[in-house]
């Protein structure tokens, strides 16, 4: 085991939620004006109804649950997206991008854990994990990409950040 980079414990530790942007008690889609973008997956667990809509369709245990998973994902994205419903959109991409990163520190990690908490966060050992959630992870890159990459999503991204943040 090696000491987490820089030193530093991971960003979950000693959290701040008062000065987290997104709230738990925001409905984003009567009020989309409140959602920010952020980075890589922020607010995905939190943004409603949005949480209630895509969450329930995250899955990554093996590869069939995640082909399921990644493709009624990725067509809650096309179907908001259609909709002129950026934030749904967003946090559809942002879905598919977890159920790649998850799925990765499985398939890097015994139980997904990186970090061992009793000895002051140092890197658990890498290599540890399930092959067939790198499978599964694979799957959710595909759509993640796919959906990153989509043109109209592109677009309102690009007008939605330089409009509200």
């Amino acid at each position: 085991m090696t000491d987490h980079p820089k030193n530093k414990k991971p960003s979950y530790v000693d959290f701040e939620i008062t000065n987290y942007q997104w709230k738990p008690d925001i409905d984003y889609r009567k009020h989309p004006t409140q959602y920010k973008v952020g980075k890589g997956e922020q607010g995905v667990l939190i943004c409603e109804p949005y949480k209630s809509e895509i969450g329930p369709f995250w899955r990554f245990k093996n590869p069939e649950v995640a082909i399921k998973s990644a493709e009624k994902i990725y067509q809650l994205f096309l179907s908001y997206l259609s909709n002129d419903d950026f934030v749904g959109a967003d946090l559809s991409r942002k879905y598919l991008q977890m159920g790649y990163t998850r799925a990765r520190r499985y398939a890097n990690y015994k139980g997904g854990k990186k970090y061992d908490k009793d000895n002051d966060f140092a890197l658990l050992e890498r290599g540890t994990g399930e092959e067939m959630k790198a499978e599964a992870a694979a799957i959710f890159y595909d759509y993640w990409k796919r959906a990153e990459n989509q043109p109209d999503y592109q677009q309102q991204k690009l007008a939605w950040k330089e409009k509200y943040g």
